[in-house]
């Protein structure tokens, strides 16, 4: 499933930590803790409690927001009994290259900074998708960069770093194709004024994407300039931030550098071009996953355009720090995303057995990948134990 990098944010706050703390116990971030004190056991508890309150709100509303409209969280038996009995198994299938292809293209943005095996690349990529999954408000995120970190060799800073350009790069290509579906596409016309039963008119969905399209085309420049020409691009920004307020500005700045340094492997085009292709095959055959099951399910005019269209507003719906499994807003923007192109009826009924089909898939095969890489994969128990700290940390992380 698709992932922010906020979370990652949590690990540059602090800095990196010395190799050999000298007071207090390690974080699983590596970095040296103060001795607790009574107050800070509470503190983090109450954090904890109030991030999970927080994630499992964002929850209920989406399913409030189903509710209302009338979208089912699970399709009627008739509905599942007509579905193509091999499709959900292909898209297992598919998603699964899926799965392998977005976690193996870590190892290319790694490269310029280490070498590692494409066996621990997997291992920790499998195990903090999960994490990213299970976890609330993405606390995931950081799991992948503290699992990945080899002492001397490759801090999780670093790692973290080349996880921010890959979101950066991946939410611009996924815009770029999204921009391009919906201008391939045929959508209802006019598009519906309700999303369901809800007064949310679709024609908002379109407007969500070219906007996404623009955030990521910025966000991209504004990496590529702090690369290419760090000090001058730090000036403008304390320039523009510096009047509201100069620590802002040296905030912003310290987090675009943080990111941008992820991007050395452009200058590499062993690496560079792989990863775009990479990137590219990865979301072209997430689409076609998303055609199939479509298709699969009854409907029978569904086409790539909208298969890309629909996996667009899918990722850009689960964007966003969110309910663990996504759940919620996982499946009110596949119901989104369709309501585009067909009537309510139609996303009603057969489109409930798609989106409870694509979830339940896209859910199994993070698991099974999770359990390859925590019994088969590259990197200690401890080391997997330190990746699910992490997590948990970042979530009382204030």
């Amino acid at each position: 499933m698709t992932t922010n990098i906020t979370s990652l944010s949590h690990m540059s706050e602090h800095g990196p930590g010395p190799s050999a703390p000298e007071r207090g116990q390690p974080s699983a971030l590596g970095t040296s803790q103060p001795s607790s004190s009574t107050g800070a056991p509470l503190a983090s508890r109450s954090r904890l409690v109030w991030r999970l309150g927080v994630s499992l709100a964002i929850a209920a509303f989406f399913v409030w927001l189903m509710r209302a409209g009338a979208m089912p969280l699970l399709p009627s038996k008739e509905l599942l009994g007509q579905v193509t009995w091999w499709t959900p198994v292909a898209y297992v299938a598919g998603w699964s290259v899926v799965h392998v292809v977005r976690a193996a293209r870590w190892q290319l943005l790694l490269a310029p900074i280490a070498e590692v095996s494409l066996r621990r690349v997997l291992a920790a990529s499998f195990i903090g998708f999960l994490a990213i999954l299970v976890l609330p408000l993405r606390a995931g995120e950081v799991v992948r960069p503290v699992m990945i970190r080899q002492q001397g060799r490759l801090s999780a800073w670093a790692a973290a770093g080349t996880l921010g350009a890959e979101r950066i790069v991946d939410g611009f290509m996924l815009s770029a194709i999204l921009f391009v579906a919906l201008q391939l596409a045929t959508p209802l016309d006019p598009l519906p004024e309700r999303l369901g039963d809800l007064p949310i008119p679709v024609a908002i969905i379109p407007s969500a994407a070219y906007a996404a399209l623009l955030v990521f085309s910025c966000a991209l420049l504004v990496m590529l300039a702090f690369y290419k020409w760090k000090v001058a691009t730090r000036r403008v920004l304390q320039w523009g931030l510096g009047g509201i307020s100069p620590r802002l500005s040296d905030w912003v700045a310290s987090r675009i550098e943080h990111l941008a340094a992820g991007l050395s492997f452009l200058s590499r085009w062993r690496q560079s071009v792989p990863f775009l292709l990479m990137t590219l095959v990865y979301w072209l055959l997430n689409a076609a996953c998303t055609w199939l099951l479509a298709w699969g399910v009854g409907f029978a005019e569904f086409d790539p355009a909208q298969a890309c269209v629909v996996m667009g507003v899918l990722a850009l719906g689960v964007l966003m720090p969110n309910a663990p499994g996504f759940f919620g807003a996982f499946q009110f923007s596949l119901y989104a995303g369709l309501a585009v192109f067909y009537p309510r009826e139609q996303v009603l009924a057969e489109g409930s057995a798609f989106v409870f089909l694509m979830y339940l898939a896209q859910a199994l095969v993070t698991l099974l990948f999770a359990g390859w890489a925590a019994l088969w994969g590259g990197k200690s128990t401890e080391g997997r134990a330190l990746g699910w700290r992490a997590g948990v940390t970042s979530i009382c992380l204030p």
